[in-house]
């Protein structure tokens, strides 16, 4: 457990594993207990991400009990906004910090947190507390979610373990969001529109007692941190190497806070890649977050839907999502078949691989889903056929953020935290902004012209990968970050 390092520190116990097959080591975990730590994970990232969207079908009672006008401009929806921002500015400064502080207790702090911050949602008596609170909870639910994600890398060893747990916390994380408004219709169809807090209240509150009891501390460097200060309460001198490095730095928390925080803004600006997947993603989560205000005006106007109905048809979007989830899979396998045809480092996947799948999920999916969308937006045409294409934006969003994704953590692996930050801050910025020009572009410009320019912008970000295939070596080359996880990628491979 334990082996003096004279080299590099005088006198001091430097605190490793207990060998390769040292069972606290989460990797060497079991399989059983893995899977059921990430299963656990998806579910709990699946639940809170349905409180960001689970209010927008009672947006017409909250208006009336608050006197909140939508007539022009859809003002109801701040609530929604306010959750999203929380999220970003949470997740810009606080998940780069993560590493400091471990999995569990980041998860149980920032779920309990979330949870105190729901009561609100239920007992709020003015619109302000509403918004105000909710934007604390979008901030503590970026935290878990992305805390979630983080447990993956922490108890699966490599790239092809990986595949289904990353693929299955991304279905969790949009398809919670999808699955909001279809909770919430079918709580808000026979209870008053505060019962949607009081149901959330019950059963996050029932969840928490179960993820306290079994949801363990995961990241390898938090436990060695704790053997370590057990060695020093007995009287050793034992510190692990992520101690050492943090005594030889002394910096300040205000000082890594701010470092944190000013990583990402440099990377995205500095990195035509960074900032491309980020917008990419982002506006595909601000057209999933679009729905909640499009769907519901678009089946209301041409099929007098109430807004319970019009929350139940997007469950298409949840059934789109499960067909793209099973494309994520299929990609995968293209990825790491690439190996065998990489020129620049054999042995290798090519990066840009995991892109092939997200310029016809971005195409076909996203871009030809609002197309559909758009032009079978009739009174009379069958309701299903505009349900398809929501089912088609489903499938290709999917698709397109998982492929964003892997390409932007494997382009930058050795900065994983900041490029995951950046893009969450993306994602969560257009999920708030987006949907709230929703009422005056499908009034100015109608139903089928307003889905028309959604599809069109959808299908420019969709060819992008197109110039990357061209040009992703050299785009790598010329990145001082990308060349750096290449190198270290390699230099494992070799190995």
């Amino acid at each position: 457990m334990t082996q003096q390092n004279n080299a590099e520190v005088t006198n001091c116990i430097l605190v490793l594993w207990d060998g390769p097959n040292d069972p606290a080591n989460p990797y060497n975990w079991s399989l059983r207990r893995k899977w059921t730590l990430t299963i656990m994970s998806a579910v709990i990232t699946f639940l809170t991400m349905m409180n960001g969207t689970i209010i927008t079908v009672a947006h017409e009672a909250m208006a009336q009990e608050f006197n909140i006008s939508d007539s022009s401009f859809p003002n109801s929806y701040w609530p929604v906004t306010s959750w999203t921002i929380g999220g970003g500015i949470f997740a810009l400064f606080f998940l780069p910090l993560m590493e400091d502080f471990g999995v569990r207790l980041p998860f149980l702090g920032s779920y309990t947190a979330f949870i105190c911050f729901v009561i609100p949602q239920a007992l709020a008596r003015n619109f302000r507390t509403l918004i105000a609170t909710r934007f604390f909870a979008g901030g503590f639910v970026a935290i878990v979610a992305n805390t979630c994600v983080a447990l993956v890398g922490n108890i699966w060893e490599d790239e092809r373990s990986r595949t289904i747990p990353v693929s299955l916390y991304i279905i969790s994380y949009l398809s919670g969001s999808s699955m909001g408004p279809v909770v919430g219709a079918s709580i808000y169809q026979f209870l008053s529109w505060r019962w949607i807090g009081y149901m959330q209240l019950i059963w996050f509150g029932t969840l928490l007692p179960v993820y306290a009891l079994y949801f363990p501390e995961c990241r390898g460097t938090t436990i060695l941190n704790q053997r370590a200060k057990s060695l020093r309460r007995d009287g050793e001198n034992a510190y692990t190497k992520y101690e050492l490095q943090h005594m030889e730095q002394k910096q300040s928390f205000i000082s890594i806070i701010l470092r944190s925080a000013t990583r990402p803004i440099v990377l995205v600006c500095q990195e035509p890649v960074a900032f491309i997947s980020t917008v990419w993603s982002a506006f595909t989560i601000g057209v999933l977050y679009l729905f909640t205000q499009s769907v519901e005006e678009v089946f209301s106007s041409l099929y007098g839907w109430t807004p319970c109905q019009a929350g139940y048809v997007q469950a298409a979007i949840i059934i789109g999502e499960l067909f793209g989830w099973a494309f994520t899979l299929l990609s995968a396998k293209i990825y790491f078949a690439s190996a065998s045809k990489n020129t620049e480092a054999p042995g290798t996947p090519i990066p840009e691989a995991r892109l092939y799948l997200a310029l016809l999920g971005g195409t076909v999916g996203i871009s030809g889903g609002m197309f559909v969308y758009a032009w079978k937006s009739y009174a009379f045409v069958h309701w299903v056929a505009p349900a398809i294409g929501l089912a088609m934006v489903g499938c290709g969003s999917i698709i397109v953020v998982t492929g964003i994704s892997d390409y932007a953590v494997d382009s930058y692996s050795k900065y994983t935290g900041t490029i995951i930050a950046i893009i969450a801050m993306g994602e969560n910025t257009f999920a708030g902004v987006l949907p709230l020009a929703t009422m005056s572009m499908y009034t100015n410009l109608g139903f089928q012209w307003a889905s028309t320019t959604l599809a069109f912008i959808a299908l420019a970000f969709s060819l992008v990968p197109i110039f990357v295939f061209i040009w992703g070596r050299e785009i790598r080359n010329r990145s001082p970050f990308m060349r750096e996880s290449m190198m270290d990628k390699r230099a494992s491979v070799s190995v």
